[in-house]
């Protein structure tokens, strides 16, 4: 019994000192410290995510609160209603995301007084066309100094003529607040020549508060027919701001 037992162990240590089993004690100790490393790692990582996701929320908030101040100054600026006092964005976490997948779903809300409700079915055409650019202005003004330039393409669709003087005043504000930035450029493309008109009147409205240079000229561009086979050509005018 007992010879037989030392026998076998020693065929076990002759074993473990041959093939796979050669140097397994060193072996599991270069496992043990893997191991314990990458529990270490992913208890970092897993900081580091909780760190970055609050982070995360904070900055959107942050955001978001900056983009609605913008929203509602310029839309008190521009509007010239008396049913929407104000509107902002709202957003809210969607129920299909997950810790490691956030998304939201945003919307536009208008508020009257203390009642706040989805502009989305309960607005004009006019109204809804506002809102696009007030909401994009805003979105410019927080996220895009470093590119200044901006353009709007008829941004007066379905606007009355109160609404396009108060859009007037609304841009020619943002160009004065803009106008130290080195890189900032309005481009406005219209076929609405009062628009320009009401544009002209802002910047004169300023007054002493006006801290840049008018426009020398703005260009008009229309097509002409050549006389041939109904070809049309377009063409470009140089047009003096004093003209208008």
């Amino acid at each position: 019994g007992l010879q037989q037992l030392k026998k076998q162990i020693r065929e076990q240590e002759e074993k473990l000192k041959n093939g796979k089993m050669r140097d397994v004690t060193e072996k599991t100790r270069q496992k043990r410290v893997e191991v314990e490393t990458t529990n270490m790692a992913v208890e970092d990582l897993d900081k580091y995510f909780h760190a970055l996701d609050k982070a995360l929320m904070k900055y959107h908030s942050v955001k978001i609160q900056e983009i609605n101040r913008i929203i509602r100054e310029l839309w008190t600026n521009t509007y010239q209603g008396q049913d929407i006092d104000s509107i902002e964005i709202q957003s809210g976490e969607d129920d299909g995301s997950n810790r490691a997948k956030r998304s939201y779903n945003y919307r536009v809300v208008m508020r009257k007084g203390n009642q706040m409700l989805d502009m989305k079915g309960r607005c004009s055409a006019g109204q809804r066309v506002l809102a696009c650019i007030v909401i994009r202005l805003a979105l410019a003004e927080t996220f895009c100094l470093a590119c200044g330039i901006l353009t709007l393409d008829e941004p007066t669709t379905n606007l009355d003529e109160y609404n396009k003087s108060g859009l007037a005043t609304a841009l020619a504000d943002i160009i004065s607040m803009r106008s130290k930035q080195r890189n900032f450029q309005l481009v406005v493309i219209t076929h609405d020549t009062d628009f320009v008109t009401h544009m002209r009147n802002a910047f004169n409205g300023l007054g002493t508060a006006r801290k840049f240079p008018l426009p020398e000229f703005y260009w008009r561009i229309f097509r002409n027919a050549t006389g041939h086979n109904d070809n049309y050509i377009s063409e470009i005018e140089k047009i003096e701001w004093d003209e208008l």
